[in-house]
């Protein structure tokens, strides 16, 4: 029996809004499923979707690796609408212009941004201060502490011009958002003049953050229905948070993310740089090898993309520059070691004064400079010993490797031109050879020249080689 066109329609309809539901939660964990009302009857209850807040870690240096990530972090969080993005901060700070791109990401962020300084014990010190103001929700955990914002000068020490420059501009950047935040204006501004830090009651108790949470799960059910100022296209709005229960979805890095994180530590850099050397240093020394000089271009050149991620100062590539011609020098010419120990100390210099960071945790650590520069140099000076071995002997073939040896005349040897060319016995070889003086058969001979394939023997007393 055929139903009724209407029952039929309703049966479509609610078919319909079934797949279309389905669909919905393949392709976003927010999607829920939606039935038909004609279809499933009236609704006898229901229940508010669980929010989704995503997250990521910075537990690193602030530098345009971790501004990347942070930028598509919130690119993703307002791609699919989440409830908040949560950043769990750990940094000793880093560059100001990094940092700058961090800000401007999160004050443009459709979702608010809620940074997080945990778990206890750790810091957002520096530029970790104007991101952590710069929040919708300001956060720390007990036992963690914030502050220390004075600018550093990334290359040497600024004049009092200068300084007061750097200072006034850091400054003023604080208090463009901190302001609209609704925060302590005045603390937070004497963090970059005086170097002041926080711990978290502190922070708390002089309202430069919003709260301290033990945990996640304590930090989103007490911000829920808490109301934050927002700052949507310049105007300073304010929003209802509804975070009870949230689910947090961590967003890991990319591959090319962590690959560029890797790549950013100063020390790896410097490694990837000294190694590479070494090797093309190697295919010099010993051509033909191939793969020390292939593998040491893919080095230098992965060094050379790691230091573009970085300050550096261009006295320090001058020394570097230095030292790979000092060393190409000593191949070239035999100074006994001379040039190749001052291209090492060159490279000594030029590798403690490469990076020019603003705080400790961006330069290169001297314990690795000093030991890269102890291991290149022993290898270095091996390879030159081995060099100088290899000018100092004799070919391996031919009548050049037989000069020097010793002989048996085999018949009667005469001066050139006055009688034929006799022949010697020498290595366990039959070689022609001429003579400077008469030599008896078998008598011994030194070789002590060739011309063409003929050899150039003098007698030698050499008791024990003469045939009896």
């Amino acid at each position: 029996m055929r139903n009724p066109p209407s029952s039929v329609f309703r049966s479509l309809l609610g078919a319909l809004a079934i797949a279309s539901g389905i669909v919905c939660g393949v392709g976003s964990a927010r999607a829920t499923l939606a039935s038909s009302a004609d279809a499933a009857g009236p609704q006898t209850g229901g229940q508010a979707a669980q929010p989704i807040v995503d997250k990521i870690e910075i537990r690193d240096t602030i530098q345009p690796i971790s501004a990347g990530r942070l930028i598509r972090a919130i690119d993703t969080a307002n791609r699919q609408h989440a409830a908040a993005l949560l950043v769990e901060l750990d940094t000793p700070g880093g560059l100001l212009e990094s940092t700058r791109q961090m800000v401007g990401a999160i004050l443009g962020s459709k979702v608010p941004v809620i940074i997080y300084v945990a778990p206890a014990g750790v810091r957002a010190a520096s530029a970790g201060f104007f991101l952590l103001e710069s929040a919708d929700v300001a956060a720390m955990a007990p036992g963690t502490n914030t502050g220390a914002a004075h600018p550093v000068l990334e290359s040497g020490t600024p004049d009092p011009t200068m300084k007061m420059k750097m200072e006034n501009d850091a400054a003023a950047f604080l208090r463009s958002y901190v302001t609209r935040r609704g925060r302590n204006v005045e603390l937070a501004e004497s963090a970059v003049r005086e170097s002041k830090s926080f711990s978290d009651q502190e922070a708390l108790s002089q309202h430069l953050i919003d709260l301290v949470a033990p945990d996640e799960t304590h930090l989103m059910n007490d911000l829920d229905g808490r109301k934050i100022a927002r700052l949507d296209g310049g105007e300073a709005t304010t929003q209802t948070l509804h975070l009870r229960n949230a689910k947090i979805v961590t967003l890991q890095p990319t591959i090319r993310e962590q690959m560029l994180g890797y790549l950013s530590n100063p020390n790896i850099a410097l490694m990837l740089l000294v190694g590479g050397a070494l090797l093309i240093y190697l295919e010099f020394n010993v051509p033909g090898t191939i793969v020390p000089g292939a593998l040491g271009t893919v080095m230098v050149l992965l060094a050379v993309f790691s230091l573009d991620l970085l300050p550096i100062r261009h006295t320090a590539v001058l020394l570097l520059l230095a030292a790979a011609v000092l060393l190409v020098l000593e191949l070239k010419f035999a100074s006994h070691g001379i040039l190749a120990l001052a291209g090492t100390v060159c490279l000594a210099f030029g590798t403690l004064t490469l990076i020019d960071a603003p705080i400790p945790e961006l330069a290169v650590q001297p314990a690795v400079a000093i030991g890269l520069c102890i291991a290149f140099a022993t290898i270095t000076l091996i390879l030159l010993r081995f060099a100088v071995a290899a000018r100092r002997n004799k070919a391996l073939t031919g009548p050049a490797a037989l000069v020097g040896s010793l002989g048996t005349a085999m018949e009667p040897i005469w001066t050139r031109n006055t009688l034929p060319i006799g022949r010697i016995l020498v290595q366990g070889e039959i070689w022609q050879a001429t003579a400077v003086a008469p030599v008896p058969e078998n008598d011994s001979v030194r070789v002590i020249g060739f011309h063409g394939d003929v050899l150039e023997v003098a007698h030698a007393v050499a008791p024990g080689l003469r045939t009896p």
